[in-house]
């Protein structure tokens, strides 16, 4: 570690910490039952948009009615956008004129974006057009994290609520979230971003002339594109010159936006936000980062005032930055001690670009280190999965911290919603805990939790977990599922392992050297991706029913505080603990194996 790392994630959790306080106040006024000025401000709209869609915002529902109407919406979501895919062919705005998507990988890439995770099989440049990219995956980028919003906004309300039976109105909480949050803040970040020089256009791609011709042997085809061979079985080959490079063109600024405030994650381009074209410069770089961590973070604050105790909302996010603070200093570290297998060789891995030292395989030089592996540890304890560096190439110790992230279950800031409501199906098992510790029926937010309460919260705890441990089995016994790894051995289970960990906890960021683009692998992460996300919401809505439904119980000197730092040592240790024990045998068999083998 050197001073200039601190002083980078220093810098960036100032400047966090700064801005969600209010990006909290402002959440919690949008999704207040009362009117005030920001809903009075957008009340025009609103009704209009009611209109249109025949909502009728003054009905609540019930928590099946909210879950039904979520499920309904997303699923709608998931063959709209696996028809655009399609039917891409002849739809405009496709300069490049690419065809349909096989109906594996675009089954795969609907239920991907409609889930928050943006898992992709394909390259962005070579694979969709531009109105595909915007009307399917860039309208499911605010759905989606709309979506998750609307669902933790429910969950609140049945700790907030007394004595009642329903939790609002899906239609309006997922209206407000668009309205309110999510287009005003991808405006503001889509400007600053093209400020720093992220493109956004409709040209075709543009041919270039390069800098320096090179020349290649290129082989001969027959006009079935069957190679030519000699008299002596070989294979002919003809000089061929490089004179031009072709530019991808695009809406990129606007799409990268909302792929990082919704968590999302999806790149406009293959090589996501390592493309100069996303992510060009390191104020760009900085924007990208805070964005992904902003409204995860101010869901925290709105949280304590939605309840009526805001310091049972800086409590979480105080969890949420005592392990993540640990465990980006331990990436950059990782990084910055460079290969171990390289120790013992004449190899200076501590010169070079920035006088990063360490290990600059797979990063870019305009960010360096420091700021590769704050990325990587954001966008994966948020469920975000955009990357500026390539993690396949990270040690074996600096990658298995972003695995870890994830596989904590995306509870460490997580994604738009889900990553708190997660935590809170965290925090009732940890009180559920102290109270069998002290004899004493637990409560949590003045709401006593019983049998039904744990059941749905260990349901939402387990299920991720369940499908990681499950999934990565299938995939290594599966002769389709072991045929896919590129590297043999540890790494090669690593990024099994980190395949099925991302998509079974909506991540997105991959590991790569895993050839996925399979009928396999596509359906296998595709049920995934649906299982580990649809099921832990509505079970997230049924505790909620039931909590919303319970009396208020008053504090007594028995009831745990949980907005103090012994309940949030116990909730840290809580995930962590579930985290490890689940992991830990894989986690040996993969990047832990893989560090030994190369440090000896």
């Amino acid at each position: 570690m050197t001073s200039n790392d601190v002083i980078q994630v220093l810098v960036y959790l100032a400047v966090l910490l700064a801005l969600v306080p209010p990006v909290g106040a402002y959440m919690a006024r949008v999704f207040a039952d009362a009117p005030n000025r920001i809903t009075r401000f957008g009340a025009p709209v609103e009704r209009g948009l009611y209109r249109l869609c025949g909502i009728r915002a003054g009905e609540e529902m019930d928590w099946k009615r909210y879950a039904l109407s979520m499920l309904l919406f997303n699923v709608l979501g998931v063959l709209a956008v696996y028809l655009l895919q399609r039917v891409q062919q002849w739809l405009p705005l496709n300069p490049q004129h690419f065809g349909a998507v096989p109906p594996d990988l675009a089954m795969n890439t609907a239920i991907s974006f409609a889930t928050n995770t943006n898992w992709q099989n394909y390259a962005g440049e070579s694979t969709l057009g531009y109105l595909t990219d915007m009307l399917a995956l860039t309208v499911q980028n605010f759905m989606s994290a709309a979506t998750a919003i609307a669902v933790l906004v429910a969950v609140v309300r049945g700790f907030a609520r007394r004595s009642a039976q329903t939790l609002g109105n899906f239609w309006v909480d997922v209206t407000r979230a668009t309205l309110y949050v999510l287009l005003p803040l991808s405006l503001v970040i889509s400007l600053l971003l093209a400020s720093q020089g992220v493109i956004q256009n409709f040209k075709p791609y543009a041919d270039v002339p390069v800098v320096q011709t090179s020349t290649y042997d290129a082989p001969v085809t027959d006009a079935a594109g069957n190679p030519v061979k000699d008299a002596a079985g070989n294979s002919e080959a003809k000089p061929t010159q490089i004179t031009t490079q072709t530019l991808p063109m695009g809406p990129a600024a606007s799409q990268v936006a909302i792929k990082m405030l919704g968590t999302n994650g999806g790149g406009f381009f293959n090589a996501n936000s390592a493309h100069p074209y996303e992510n060009p410069t390191p104020f760009s770089n900085f924007i990208e980062m805070l964005a992904i961590f902003l409204i995860p973070g101010g869901l925290c604050i709105a949280f304590g005032k939605m309840v009526g105790d805001k310091r049972q909302g800086w409590a979480i996010l105080a969890v949420m930055l005592v392990i993540f603070v640990p465990l980006a200093l331990a990436c950059i570290g990782a990084e910055q001690a460079g290969n171990p297998a390289l120790h013992g060789l004449a190899v200076n891995q501590h010169a070079g670009a920035l006088q990063a030292g360490g290990n600059m395989e797979g990063k870019e030089t305009r960010f360096g280190i420091a700021a590769s592996g704050l990325f990587a540890t954001i966008t994966t304890a948020a469920s975000c999965g955009a990357v500026n560096a390539m993690h396949d190439s990270f040690t074996a110790l600096g990658g298995l911290v972003p695995m870890w992230l994830i596989q904590l279950g995306e509870v460490v800031f997580g994604g738009v919603g889900s990553g708190l409501y997660g935590m809170l199906a965290f925090a009732v098992v940890a009180v559920f805990i102290a109270g069998l510790m002290v004899g004493r029926t637990p409560e949590y937010l003045g709401k006593k939790i019983e049998a039904h309460e744990m059941k749905m919260a260990s349901l939402a705890v387990l299920l991720p977990c369940a499908l990681v441990v499950v999934g990565t089995a299938v995939a290594v016994l599966a002769p389709a599922g072991a045929s896919a790894v590129a590297n043999p051995g540890a790494h090669g289970f690593s990024e099994i392992l980190y395949a099925l960990s991302s998509v079974s906890n909506n991540n997105g960021s991959a590991f790569a050297g895993l050839s996925a683009n399979t009928p396999f692998w596509n359906v296998l992460l595709g049920v995934c991706m649906f299982l580990a996300r649809f099921p832990l919401a509505i079970a997230m809505l049924a505790m909620a029913g039931s909590l919303a439904a319970k009396k208020h119980v008053p504090v007594s000197a028995g009831t745990l505080p949980t907005h103090t730092p012994l309940f949030v040592a116990l909730l840290t240790c809580v995930v962590i603990v579930i985290g490890a024990l689940t992991f830990l045998p894989a986690l040996a068999l993969g990047p832990i194996a893989e560090y030994l083998m190369s440090a000896h």
